[in-house]
């Protein structure tokens, strides 16, 4: 006989998949903005004659509007203090309304500010997403992150199929129809965006927080670990289609091939964080990321010898690299939750992603400038070092007791 409590129960386990459901589709929604530029690159460089520096920054200014964004919140404590459901639907208009901007056909330095307004947006959306569902999930809290990464994954890499399936229609179908479904997203978030059954203590301003945040010893590893892994993960997304187009030379195939390809390989990372919040939820967060750096890393090596190898070759590397590029990024932001202030999640998720985009910055600046001086067969190499490094942080951050607060012992 079914007693209160196994209904309760019940309805609670609905409750939290139905809202990871449905913020992950928002998630996917909104996040189609971030490399909405990126996908239409070729032509805004005709449209507007952007020269190669302006169109690197195209894609850099999201990230480093994203950096200011997270940072800024960090220091006031906005993810620990403001509703994530007011916090995340606002952010997320906002950045439809920046993108939806790019279509008044501004200059190039225009263009950049526009696309740094909506990094400073997507700030306000992906880190309280993560925190939100952290409260309806205390076990498989691993995948449900995952599944977060996940969407995100798949929103960062719609505008490369929608580029690849509408290559002879205006590049503002890209902009007109990512904005809308930004504006969809905002919608959902605004509707159910609430906290769960586990939420965490109302915290107040207190710009102190964030030294106790960066000396957290277990914290501090996370974030090395994170780092390293955000050195590889946003040059591989933000060059593939600049890197396939140049493989792709090799097979006679255009740019509509090179952009259908990288839809593939970055949405391939989708399984890679489902894959690595399973791992995660049974193996510890500190196993999973490492095994995943490791073979990431590897791959950052390899896909330069298989630029012009046979087809089949070249993909199977550059997907196995979509996976595992992307595949442990959830489990850096669970362990944050499991080992920090509880009253300061939301301060410490900001401040690990504000810092490890702020990374990216660098990586996506270095990598054209290689690829000029070496070419684009061997540019990917530089990236390797980032996740050996976060491999040895994590594998440090195993042997600490307060690992064990971690995915409740399997660390």
């Amino acid at each position: 006989m079914q007693t209160t409590s196994d209904v309760e129960r019940g309805s609670r386990t609905a409750s939290q998949w139905g809202t990871l459901a449905v913020m992950c589709l928002a998630i996917v929604l909104s996040m189609t903005t971030w490399f909405s530029a990126t996908a239409i690159i070729g032509e805004l460089k005709q449209e507007w004659g952007l020269s190669g520096s302006a169109a690197t920054w195209l894609t850099n200014a999201v990230q480093v509007g994203f950096v200011i964004g997270a940072l800024t919140a960090s220091f006031f404590n906005l993810p620990d203090i403001v509703s994530a459901r007011v916090l995340m639907a606002t952010s997320a208009s906002l950045a439809a309304a920046a993108n939806l901007s790019l279509l008044l056909g501004p200059s190039a330095e225009g263009a950049i500010a526009l696309r740094f307004v909506t990094g400073i947006a997507l700030a306000g959306v992906y880190p309280p997403a993560l925190k939100l569902i952290s409260t309806w999930f205390v076990k498989g809290r691993g995948l449900a992150f995952g599944l977060v990464i996940g969407a995100l994954t798949l929103g960062s890499a719609f505008p490369h199929l929608l580029r690849a399936i509408t290559s002879d229609l205006n590049w503002k179908m890209v902009v007109g129809a990512t904005s809308a479904m930004t504006v969809f997203g905002a919608i959902l978030m605004a509707r159910y965006a609430l906290e769960g059954p586990y939420p965490y203590a109302r915290a107040s301003f207190d710009p102190r927080q964030i030294g106790r945040v960066l000396f957290n010893k277990p914290v501090m590893l996370a974030n090395v670990g994170y780092f390293g892994h955000m050195w590889e993960l946003y040059a591989m997304w933000g060059w593939f289609l600049a890197f396939s187009n140049a493989a792709l030379g090799h097979h006679g195939l255009d740019g509509s091939h090179a952009s259908l390809i990288t839809f593939i390989v970055v949405a391939s990372g989708v399984v890679g964080c489902v894959l690595g919040g399973v791992m995660a939820d049974r193996i510890g967060r500190t196993a999973t990321t490492a095994i995943m750096m490791i073979i990431s890393g590897t791959c950052a090596i390899l896909i330069g010898f298989a630029f012009d190898a046979p087809l089949w070759v070249f993909m199977l590397v550059a997907i196995v690299w979509g996976i595992t590029v992307i595949g442990d990024s959830a489990q850096f932001s669970a362990v944050v939750t499991e080992v920090g202030e509880p009253s300061f999640v939301g301060t410490a998720l900001a401040l690990q992603l504000g810092l490890g985009f702020a990374l990216t910055v660098v990586a996506i600046q270095a990598v054209p400038i290689v690829a000029e001086h070496v070419g684009w067969q061997w540019t990917f190499i530089i990236l390797a070092p980032g996740p050996f490094i976060g491999t040895i942080a994590m594998l440090m951050l195993r042997r600490l007791p307060d690992s064990l607060k971690i995915a409740q012992g399997r660390r």
